[in-house]
């Protein structure tokens, strides 16, 4: 007898709290799943330094403008977001982009960096705009761009390039979107549009020999679009 009431209370005290941990549209937690295009600029702000072989080579192939630009690619990814009051949040996204760098101006055509992935380490403070079901947000943060796997394109290999680096840096995020609850279980969907101010040096070493240095601007923007769940 004394075991089955001791059931009985374990069940009663789960049937308490089980709902607790239910979805709710006003929970302190919220994830999301989304798809996210990211569209960066990689424009070369400036050339830092340039090996006079180089720039011999560079100049007998017509080139007196350099820049360049980096491609977009879509990728998922996953956001986490604790609300600290019903206005406030707190939210990090996880994700990881590939690209390469090509070559712009009198450098079009060419292939110049390959396998850059960047994970963009964000948190952003967000404040959201009590509007009925339809609420929007603002938000601000700081960023890490961590750039690992980078190696030299078609282009650079043939200019005796063997190796190159990106440096990961710190910036800052702007972001703004909107969540629409989907139900009264905590299932909603999401827009999110983020622009990062972020810089990064590229260096180019030809056999241990540092051959170029160019300073590009990422500045990329991150338009997302999924599911939430609120809870």
């Amino acid at each position: 007898m004394r075991k089955l009431t001791l059931f009985a209370a374990f069940a009663a005290a789960t049937a308490v709290t089980v709902p607790a941990h239910a979805g709710d549209t006003e929970g302190k937690w919220q994830v999301k799943v989304m798809g996210t295009m990211v569209m960066p600029d990689g424009e070369i702000d400036k050339v830092k330094y340039v090996n006079p072989g180089l720039a011999a080579t560079l100049a007998g192939m017509g080139v007196n403008e350099v820049d360049a630009r980096a491609s977009n690619n879509a990728v998922p990814t996953l956001a986490v977001e604790y609300f600290a009051t019903p206005n406030v949040s707190i939210e990090t996204i996880c994700c990881i982009t590939k690209r390469h760098v090509n070559g712009a101006a009198d450098l079009v055509g060419t292939n110049l960096v390959n396998n850059v992935l960047i994970v963009p380490a964000t948190i952003t403070a967000k404040y959201h705009i009590q509007a009925g079901p339809f609420k929007p947000y603002v938000g601000v943060g700081p960023s890490m761009f961590l750039i690992m796997g980078e190696k030299p394109g078609s282009t650079a290999k043939a200019l005796g390039v063997t190796k190159v680096n990106m440096s990961s840096e710190i910036g800052f995020a702007l972001q703004a979107g909107f969540d629409v609850p989907l139900n009264d279980s905590g299932l909603g969907a999401s827009l999110d549009v983020k622009r990062y101010f972020m810089d990064t040096t590229a260096k180019f070493y030809a056999n241990g020999t540092k051959v170029l240095a160019t300073k590009h601007t990422l500045d990329p923007w991150l338009v997302s679009a999924g599911i939430s769940y609120r809870f």
